[in-house]
């Protein structure tokens, strides 16, 4: 008699992302509460309101790597925390300010970083499952471009906000009348999906055999 394969169980599968997303969830609607600047909570926040539903319409068709799940999790923290007191002003940022005796509040900075970090192993995952690209350093280069992509036009967008809100966007756009700040943000992109890849490309490829594997 033969016996038919038993398929590996969704839970644990499904498990993480329910979890991240529902903390999520709550750090956001905590947020919002009572945020320091509504129009620059929306503002900040608007990326992880696109994203929420994007990852939980897609789950079923494209399941990311729980290392994925977990990055953009974490990138949507920053964002939210950065989006309640602007980045001008996060508790975090000025004691690292006065910890390290700097001009002006770092935490924008981590925030460009992860910008970079996180989009450019969202690329990777795209871009190797879709078998777009080989592994190797044609893939590393394109990862690393699509993350300077995203990282320009949030710099266009801040632009945009400044010229359709005049002063209203002096929190969002968070410069601290640093002159070169844009060219910072782009900069800390590139560390961070430099980063990224030299970091966590072989545990993403751990994660992603085994996603192919179940699937």
């Amino acid at each position: 008699m033969s016996v038919e394969p038993q398929c590996a169980p969704a839970a644990p599968r499904t498990a993480l992302p329910i979890a991240l997303a529902l903390a999520v969830i709550v750090a956001l609607v905590a947020s919002g509460v009572a945020p320091h600047d509504r129009g620059t909570w929306l503002l900040e926040v608007a990326p992880v309101l696109i994203a929420l539903p994007v990852l939980a319409l897609t789950r079923a068709r494209f399941p990311l790597t729980p290392l994925l799940y977990l990055l953009i999790a974490l990138h949507a923290l920053v964002l939210i925390y950065g989006g309640a007191h602007t980045y001008a002003r996060v508790p975090l940022g000025a004691w690292l300010q006065e910890l390290l005796g700097l001009a002006r509040n770092p935490y924008d900075k981590l925030g460009h970083f992860m910008q970079g970090f996180v989009p450019a192993l969202v690329a990777r995952e795209i871009l190797l499952r879709g078998a777009f690209v080989a592994r190797g350093p044609m893939a590393a280069f394109l990862c690393v471009c699509v993350a300077l992509a995203i990282s320009a036009f949030y710099e266009l967008v801040e632009w945009w906000a400044a010229l359709l809100l005049g002063g209203g966007a002096v929190d969002f756009l968070g410069t601290q009348g640093d002159p070169w700040d844009t060219q910072a943000d782009m900069l800390w992109a590139l560390i961070g999906a430099s980063a990224a890849l030299a970091l966590l490309a072989r545990a993403h490829d751990r994660q992603l055999a085994r996603l192919a594997a179940v699937r």
